[in-house]
């Protein structure tokens, strides 16, 4: 397929963030946003958004749980 060069302007952070996280996954920006739009265009980015959604809320209660549990200080009961 052939390729076409588009041009944007992004801030230096929003750059920085793209380039960090293509090398992350072993892609050019070029592969790494064509990724992005291709999710985003089939759905698959909502989709697994609302999935993330749905299970939090299916369990936030686990998490409630784990958070409340923490562990004592060290030397907090010494006295």
């Amino acid at each position: 397929m052939a390729k076409t060069q588009l041009g944007a302007r992004v801030d230096q952070d929003v750059a920085e963030l793209a380039r960090k996280r293509a090398a992350d996954l072993g892609l050019s920006i070029g592969d790494y946003l064509a990724r992005l739009v291709q999710d985003d265009a089939s759905g698959l980015r909502a989709r697994s958004v609302d999935a993330a959604a749905r299970f939090l809320a299916e369990h936030q209660a686990v998490f409630d749980e784990a958070e409340d549990v923490q562990p004592a200080p060290r030397g907090a009961r010494a006295a």
